[in-house]
């Protein structure tokens, strides 16, 4: 499970994110479509039903099939290194928030992929 949940954290975790507070008259899932719509789109489908424009990357609508979008949040915050020079900054916690909210309103209702436990170290 950790070694796939980098590329899922990949899947919604961009560099160069908005800063400061939310806008007057936005939802938060709204604004966490927002800040996907313009730091995500370029490679994956960030809405409810396009097609990602790069084929390795998966749609946002699906994340929830492989991984909780709710567990996100901890490497949304923190950042991460996906390789191939992909170095994702932290995220600020509104942000963070925004972006968890607007893909929960997108996730289809097909039947979770099941996940292979780690293999046992030792």
């Amino acid at each position: 499970m950790r070694a796939f949940a980098p590329f899922l954290i990949a899947a919604v975790v961009f560099a160069g994110a908005a800063q400061g507070q939310e806008p007057v008259g936005q939802t938060l899932a709204q604004r966490g479509q927002s800040l996907v719509a313009a730091n995500c789109s370029s490679c994956h489908a960030v809405g409810a039903s396009e097609s990602s424009a790069t084929r390795t990357a998966p749609a946002f609508r699906t994340i929830a099939q492989i991984y909780p979008v709710a567990h996100l949040e901890e490497a949304l915050a923190e950042g991460l290194s996906v390789g191939a020079g992909h170095e994702h900054e932290a995220l600020q916690a509104g942000e963070v928030r925004a972006i968890v909210a607007y893909l929960e309103t997108i996730q289809t209702e097909q039947t979770p992929q099941q996940r292979r436990a780690p293999p046992a170290v030792g």
